[in-house]
């Protein structure tokens, strides 16, 4: 059978045509995946690099202010994902280690820069920075696109939710503690979205100190 004719007789059978492209994309993902289980380097370790041992769970506040990066579409412009390349690492600093991510549900890896890449902009800039700039971009950074966000001012994490939220967190492998869980609405008792997705954002990059000179990669 031709090519043509099997491409016509795919369109127009629905069944056959979706089971084509089952079969391509479950050959894409096999590709992909499966080296993930075999990998020994895959995540760095504290046991051949003490650097990452920092690596924790985000706290309340930042889990609240990660998830308020999520609704607020932040990844559709920004990343979290430096490249192994000198003009990154000059821009951003290291590469990025998927250890940094081990705890991200989504992770924000990613190839999509409209601003620039945030996976170490952590203690980069102040508080009030990153409040001047999510609420008015320009009055920073002049040829800035990126949107306001006024709102998050006015708009109060909910207390009540963010046990929820850690549990939810704990049945996907995050080691969450009970105590992390019984005093996650305290932590975010009066704190608003601002807080916390500033919070969020000074966290990121932070939690491992990179040695010059040292490799993370076998």
């Amino acid at each position: 059978m031709s090519e043509s004719g099997l491409q016509q007789k795919l369109e127009k059978n629905v069944g056959a045509f979706l089971l084509v492209v089952a079969f391509v994309v479950s050959i894409g993902g096999i590709v992909e995946i499966v080296p993930l289980f075999y990998l020994k380097n895959v995540v760095e370790t504290a046991e051949k690099f003490e650097e990452v041992a920092g690596v924790r769970p985000y706290t309340s506040l930042e889990l609240a202010g990660r998830d308020i990066y999520l609704r607020e579409g932040c990844y559709n412009c920004h990343s979290q994902m430096i490249r192994p390349f000198r003009d990154e690492k000059e821009r951003y600093g290291h590469f990025s280690l998927a250890v940094e991510s081990k705890y991200d549900h989504p992770f924000q890896w990613g190839s999509k820069r409209t601003g620039p890449d945030l996976a170490r902009v952590g203690e980069k800039y102040s508080d009030e920075w990153h409040v001047a700039h999510l609420l008015d971009p320009r009055s920073v950074v002049p040829e800035s696109v990126m949107p306001r966000y006024p709102w998050l001012e006015k708009a109060y994490v909910d207390p009540a939710g963010m046990p929820k939220r850690l549990k939810a967190m704990k049945t996907i492998g995050v080691p969450y503690t009970d105590a992390d869980i019984a005093g996650a609405a305290a932590a975010v008792e009066g704190k608003t979205e601002m807080d916390a997705l500033v919070a969020y954002l000074q966290v990121l990059g932070t939690m491992i100190e990179f040695k010059e000179g040292r490799s993370y990669r076998e």
